[in-house]
């Protein structure tokens, strides 16, 4: 089983593919960097696939909505 995969490193990809994404493009990109049976965790959760992490992240304030879909911030991802 590959080692959990925290949600700082899926809002840093976010950061350096520099676009806005659906969540289903999201889950695609997490699919095709961490693997499609990857498990994620935060600070306060754990054992998320993709689709949870997501959820979890959109609930916890940690993108920014456009029309194109959704991104993330430097100052949304916190340092502890």
């Amino acid at each position: 089983m590959s080692e959990s995969i925290h949600g700082h490193q899926v809002m840093e990809m976010m950061l350096d593919h520099g676009e806005s994404l659906t969540p289903q493009a999201l889950k695609a990109l997490m699919h095709a960097k961490f693997g499609a049976n990857a498990l994620y965790h935060t600070c306060s959760a754990q054992e998320m696939d993709a689709d949870a992490l997501i959820v979890f992240l959109e609930k916890k304030g940690k993108f920014i909505h456009s029309e194109a879909g959704i991104a993330t911030a430097a100052d949304r991802i916190c340092s502890h």
